[in-house]
């Protein structure tokens, strides 16, 4: 076949370190972690020595931009396997320089787009991770098939790091998405949003902000407050029409702050107000930015909070790693981010009625082990697991995913989602008219469409499942279940 190099390279250096013309047809993408926050300069610079013995056919640097050290015709030296390396496409990614080697989302975003390009330009459909080893290794692809395999695999290595690993699932379905044509392939949209209820809408975002606070060090309740009062659960204008869900303007406070995941040109222009220092409010037109999907939004805007300066200090400093809410939402509305007076108490407010500190990252309590979580129907039906994992918040995204699924340690008890201990059946009052029933024990299956209305109601069973704190109750006269944050056990 005709091998082409990606149009997302921005700097290339060619690395001596390959074998020649591939042997074997492209049918794997294998990504690295580089272990180092490195330039995407830095990143071929490591390859240009005949020395090393050692090289990739692309690098993702800290800001997400991508370099070419060995065109992709050729033979990468990286996965220690001559078999793996001239099957696969492998990328070195910029991470920190310890486990779990975490990437940032500027080469989180970027990694998914290298490798939806790579997949269309060799006539790839799907990315597959199969999760395990032999499976993979033993799989022989379809013709439009890609997929993904590891460097641990082949070496006595971590790389590419737990953070990326515990992602390999989340990479496949995000790029096999977007080879489909699927609105969602870049990450949720806002409009999913759109016919939720605030309840719903808060359910469903909660673990983005809990997964952002792992990473950045923002407290996971004053962001999601901000995502709140600032677009409406969602449902703005801005929000609908620009994935832009924290009012963030082109131009910012005069900065400009590494990590962006905006692509620098995308803009949506409107209309907004804005508070002046007597307390006067006056109607301007702003240029807003513009993003492909909510992750990419929560992504910059914690750029901002943590790489925007005032001078020579950082405009929002002591926000990272500030475990006290209101402090941190002072600390934000002293580096200017809210032109409103109040904005602090709006925010405490939030945070107290939705209870947000539920989903604050807490560093005592760790979810990761070192075996593995299985995602499968039953622990006896091996052939239908999903996924395995180290840390049991991923493995319970698996299972939110797929409807049916459960989370199995590693001695085959199940973890989630759980029969509640509580006797059953008893009775509970509704007071609200709009509370959906579905068709299972989650957010993750579908709305029945109708609603319980206003009364009390029969409770036959429990489960935990995603979007509810206090479980999911089966309703007596069969049409579903119910989120029992929103029932009064009587």
């Amino acid at each position: 076949m005709g091998y082409t190099n990606s149009p997302l390279v921005v700097y290339t250096k060619l690395s001596p370190n390959h074998s020649g013309q591939r042997t074997q047809s492209i049918d794997r993408i294998t990504p690295h972690c580089v272990v180092g926050q490195l330039s995407a300069e830095s990143i071929c610079g490591c390859f240009t020595s005949t020395s090393r013995q050692a090289s990739c056919n692309y690098g993702i640097s800290t800001d997400g931009r991508v370099s070419l050290c060995v065109e992709e015709k050729n033979r990468s030296w990286c996965s220690s396997s001559n078999v793996n390396d001239q099957r696969a496409v492998t990328i070195e990614c910029a991470s920190d320089k310890s486990e779990p080697y975490a990437m940032n989302s500027a080469v989180y975003n970027s990694l998914i787009k290298l490798c939806i390009d790579i997949c269309q330009r060799n006539g790839k459909k799907k990315l597959l991770w199969l999760g395990d080893k032999n499976k993979t290794l033993n799989y022989a692809p379809a013709t439009d098939e890609m997929v993904l395999t590891v460097h641990r695999w082949f070496a006595n290595k971590s790389c590419p790091g737990d953070w990326l690993y515990n992602r390999l699932d989340d990479l496949a379905a995000k790029v096999t998405a977007a080879l489909s044509g699927s609105s969602t392939s870049s990450g949720m949209q806002a409009t999913s949003l759109k016919n939720l209820t605030e309840a719903e809408a808060v359910a469903k975002i909660g673990p983005l902000f809990t997964a952002n606070q792992k990473t950045t060090g923002i407290l996971a309740c004053v962001s999601m407050a901000q995502f709140i009062l600032e677009s409406g659960y969602g449902k703005s204008e801005l929000a609908q029409k620009a994935n832009n869900c924290f009012g963030m303007k082109t131009s910012l406070s005069g900065n400009s702050w590494p990590n962006s995941a905006w692509d620098g040109k995308s803009v949506y222009t409107k209309k907004t107000q804005e508070q002046n220092a007597d307390g006067s409010m006056v109607t301007i037109t702003a240029d807003f930015r513009k993003y492909a999907c909510v992750e990419d939004s929560i992504a910059d805007h914690a750029a901002y909070l943590l790489g925007a300066m005032n001078g020579s200090k950082k405009r929002y400093e002591g926000l990272e790693g500030c475990t006290d809410c209101k402090k941190a939402a002072q600390i934000i509305k002293d580096g200017g981010y809210a032109t409103s007076h109040t904005y602090v108490q709006n925010l405490c407010n939030i945070i107290e009625r939705w209870n947000l500190t539920q989903y604050n990252a807490t560093s005592g309590s760790s979810t990761t082990i070192s075996g593995w979580y299985r995602v499968r129907k039953s622990w006896q039906n091996a052939a239908s697991q999903k996924g395995a994992f180290h840390d049991l918040t991923y493995a319970k995204q698996c299972a939110d995913k797929n409807p049916g699924y459960y989370v199995f340690d590693p001695d085959g008890k199940a973890t989630y989602p759980m029969t509640q201990t509580s006797s059953v059946p008893y009775a509970v009052r509704v007071s609200i008219s709009n509370l959906n029933i579905r068709k299972g024990p989650g957010t993750n299956y579908a709305k029945t469409g109708q609603h319980t209305g206003k009364g009390v109601f029969t409770i036959i069973a429990e489960f935990a499942g995603a979007g509810s704190t206090k479980g999911w109750g089966k309703l007596k006269s069969g049409a579903g279940w119910i989120s029992l944050d929103y029932a009064a056990r009587i």
